[in-house]
């Protein structure tokens, strides 16, 4: 951490007398190449010659480091004349250092320097030992300052190349040592016993020269107003990247991109620190600040590293728990403070700032990752409970939420939860999904290792873990991704490709190798760091429509003529492909509203369209939510007129992997809860909901909830204070109402998971047969559903609110007898009671093109579930 006084003026002009720790070197004007020219010719000649040469130098008066001028060595021998005595330039030659400088008053001695410097005996640093000489050839000594260019340049936060100017460099006469330390008062080189401080070149630059073969192992103490601070010096370091992770970063191929960018505590070259990198491939500098340096850059400079737009340093001594952002100099020298796109921990919005974090969680969910692979998940049960983390219940941790919601979950006999987004975003209200910290887990509930220690959890009750990931689009604000480098970046650089219609935030630039690189390694960080086991992809058909939620003229066709976004679909078979490939038993879910062909195709795979598929594992069935919902808001009496919103989702149901979602959109904005959306009195809202949701497990496909609807809440779920729990109070009137509906929804998920009928066909025609799909005028629904080795179980739904006695269900003739597993009618649920509590024969009488059938009691509004008995 370098501390600095509170004012954060410049040092003031040092005494012209003042001179440098080297031996009297002359300082190189930054406009005159002869002068350099002369000094490169002469280190040669001095080849056969230092040993009778003599050579003597005189400053100029300083001004400021920018004016001082270099002279030749006769230059030199004239004005020694005017000012310095033959003792002088016999120092020169014989010790090739001289004492530092006097100090003014109000500095504080370096480190090992002694407290006052009016004695040239103790101002003198310890002398070079004989094995560190310099040879002859080296003799003639070269300006340690920092050129005019480079001054500004670093002055200015537009420098490439830090340290080829900074820290320690071998020239002819020794090794020359730069600092560029703002508010110090003295910079001090310490190498084993040697302690020589730098000169003040002014404007926090210290430069000196020391003659050294080689540059050797050494620290700076670096003295501010009141204390004195030994640390590494940053610009020693070699980069911390290879030529490996540049040339993938370069590629768009590096799978494990959060390893090499952002901050990384580390130990480089024997030494701890931290490594900052970010990819600003059109900034002309950038500088790294944060708490470690009071937020002041200046003298933090990154360091370009080449073609592949990487800026990288090296930060020794600061290590995790440490606030930092990016200085980036846009192209038009102007100055924009970023957060880390790759940081892996921020602040608690609405602070913006990043934080150097790394993870020492240990997993014990090894049992759990090796079994997730056995069965692929569409043929595996698969119910999903929905959760917005930060309102479940309101105010709990990660760790907190790690102690109630695993077995919340696990007692209502769910499969999976699927988390909305708990990447970092600003505003609470877009419930995640206008993501500004990619790679950061939303700090308002706790760190990362917080987060893991909530999965790990889950795991360990065996449930899996969804995350709703959003690579579609992100927000403009003005410190993360919009124009990071000062011109369009990670979005397109066609405004109307950039610009998203419907949500004001700019969508990626898929045709960008590192923008397709940053997005399918974040999928990988999330699977691969945090154990997820599903990414449920947001906003698909944003992605894949050039015409998305645009008029005419407001978008340009592909280069077919088409509305496809060719770059979206290559990514998302990208993603896709390399998900799979590395991560064995993880799950992707497209969110995908349209009838695009081959959403959950393998990439090589073609179809009609000619279009391979993009890869997904499930889609969800947005034409099923939207039917289904359609039909029951109608009165029963009319639902006749709506039969076909029921079965047309048989149409299509093998056309891709679906799960049947009742997501958190469907509750939301005055669309109402679940149960409201049923008509009748509150006694039919209840049974019409427990007959929905017998249907729709009993459905092909998977099923996802949404919290709060599976125990019937009436009001809309609201961010703000999430489900309304009271509603299960047992002093509550009406808890009776709401727990039947929960115990129903355990029962589901209980008898779901112990037939395979209801999930292991999922996929497959031949999973499921209907019985009587058009008894309009009756408000019924009867179908089959059947396992890999041909066990049925029959589901009967029944929409209208009277019961019918004797109603005739064709079913096979090998099945001797069913009996009712499930009944939504029951009274522990809140039904009237009408139930079958004995085994049902078959009768040999046709019916529905079966061969026999059943007479059954038709509760009203209810779904019952038979089985072989």
């Amino acid at each position: 951490m370098t501390p600095r006084p509170e004012s954060s003026g410049s040092h003031p002009e040092q005494p012209a007398e003042r001179q440098p720790a080297a031996a009297e070197p002359v300082k190189k004007a930054a406009a005159k190449k002869t002068a350099a020219k002369k000094t490169a010719s002469a280190a040669k000649a001095t080849t056969k010659k230092a040993a009778t040469k003599k050579a003597a130098t005189k400053k100029a008066p300083a001004k400021k480091a920018t004016t001082e001028k270099a002279a030749t060595e006769k230059a030199t021998v004239k004005k020694a004349a005017v000012k310095k005595t033959a003792a002088k330039k016999a120092a020169v030659k014989k010790t090739a250092a001289e004492s530092p400088a006097k100090k003014t008053a109000k500095k504080t001695p370096a480190k090992k320097a002694p407290a006052r410097k009016t004695a040239p005996k103790k101002t003198a640093p310890k002398a070079v030992p004989a094995s560190q000489s310099a040879p002859p050839e080296m003799e003639i000594a070269v300006s340690p300052a920092v050129t005019a260019d480079d001054r500004e340049r670093l002055l200015s936060g537009t420098h490439h190349a830090p340290h080829s100017v900074l820290g320690a460099h071998p020239v002819p006469g020794g090794v020359v040592f730069r600092a560029l330390r703002p508010y110090a008062l003295a910079v001090t080189v310490v190498s084993g016993g040697l302690t020589v401080e730098l000169h003040d070149d002014g404007d926090g630059f210290f430069s000196g020269l020391l003659p050294l073969a080689e540059v050797p192992a050494y620290r700076l103490l670096v003295t501010y107003e009141g204390t004195v601070h030994e640390t590494e010096d940053a610009y020693r370091f070699l980069p911390t990247l290879g030529e490996l992770d540049l040339h993938l970063i370069g590629e768009g191929r590096h799978e494990e991109l959060w390893t090499v960018l952002g901050a990384h505590p580390m130990t480089h070259q024997g030494v701890t620190g931290t490594r900052f990198s970010v990819w600003a491939p059109n900034a002309r500098g950038v500088r790294v600040c944060g708490t470690f340096n009071f937020w002041d850059g200046t003298g933090f400079p990154l360091r370009s590293l080449g073609s592949t737009g990487v800026w990288e340093l090296f930060v020794p001594g600061i290590g995790e728990g440490e606030l930092y952002k990016f200085e980036i100099t846009r192209p038009d020298g102007s100055k924009t403070l970023r957060a880390d796109p790759l940081a892996r921990r921020t602040e608690v919005p609405p602070a913006t700032s990043s934080i150097v974090t790394s993870s020492a969680y240990e997993w014990g969910d090894a049992e759990w990752l090796e079994r997730r692979a056995a069965v692929p998940a569409h043929r595996a049960p698969f119910s999903v409970y929905e959760v917005h983390l930060p309102s479940w219940r309101p105010g709990l941790t990660y760790r907190q939420l790690a102690e109630q919601l695993p077995a919340y979950v696990k007692d209502l006999g769910f499969t999976h939860v699927e988390l909305m987004p708990v990447a970092e975003h600003p505003f609470g209200g877009s419930w995640g999904y206008q993501v500004t910290g990619f790679y950061a887990p939303t700090a308002r509930l706790g760190t990362p290792d917080d987060f893991r220690y909530l999965v790990d959890a889950l795991h360990r009750a065996g449930i899996g873990v969804l995350m709703d990931w959003v690579p579609a689009h992100f927000p403009r604000d003005e410190w993360a991704l919009a124009e990071f480098d000062g011109r369009p970046l990670y979005e397109h650089e066609d405004p109307l490709r950039a610009a998203h219609p419907d949500w004001g935030t700019l969508e990626f630039d898929f045709g960008r190798r590192e923008v397709r690189n940053f997005l399918v390694a974040n999928a990988l960080y999330w699977c691969e760091e945090f154990h997820i086991d599903g990414l449920r992809v947001d906003a698909v058909a944003s992605m894949l429509y050039l015409d998305y939620s645009r008029e005419p003229g407001q978008w340009t066709p592909n280069e077919h003529g088409g509305r496809e976004n060719l770059d979206a679909v290559a990514f998302l078979q990208e993603m896709n492909a390399t998900v799979y490939r590395r991560v064995p038993g993880v799950v992707t879910i497209a969110e995908e509203s349209t009838a695009w062909d081959g959403v959950t195709r393998a990439t090589h795979h073609k179809g009609p369209s000619g279009f391979g598929g993009l890869g997904f594992g499930l889609k969800w069935n947005m034409g099923w939510m939207h039917d289904s919902l359609q039909y029951m808001s109608h009165e029963p009496v009319h639902r006749r007129y709506h039969h076909g919103e029921m079965t047309f989702s048989m149409v299509y149901a093998y056309s891709e992997n679906y799960v049947l979602p009742i997501s958190h959109d469907e509750v939301v904005h005055g669309k109402r809860s679940l149960v409201s959306k049923m008509p009748g009195d509150w006694w039919q809202q209840r049974a019409s909901l427990r007959a929905y949701l017998g249907f729709m497990w009993a459905h092909p496909g998977k099923q996802l909830l949404f919290m709060g609807q599976e125990f019937a809440q009436g009001a809309e779920w609201s961010e703000a204070h999430g489900p309304d729990w009271w509603l299960l109070d047992p002093h509550y009137g009406a808890e009776a109402d709401h727990r039947g509906v929960r115990d129903l929804v355990r029962d589901l998920n209980t008898v779901y998971g112990d037939t395979p009928a209801l999930w292991e066909g999922d996929t497959e025609p031949s999973g499921f047969r209907w019985v009587t799909g058009d008894a309009a005028e009756d408000n019924v629904f009867a179908f089959l559903r059947y396992d890999s080795d041909g066990s049925p179980l029959l589901a009967v739904s029944h929409f209208a609110p009277v019961v019918r006695q004797d109603y005739r269900i064709g079913v096979p003739d090998d099945v001797p007898a069913w009996h009712e597993v499930v009944n939504t009618d029951a009274g522990r649920y809140g039904g009237g009671g009408v139930t079958l509590p004995d085994p049902v024969k078959p009768e040999p009488q046709g019916r529905h093109g079966f061969p026999a059938s059943i007479r059954l009691t038709l509760p009203p509004l209810a779904t019952v579930w038979l089985r072989p008995a």
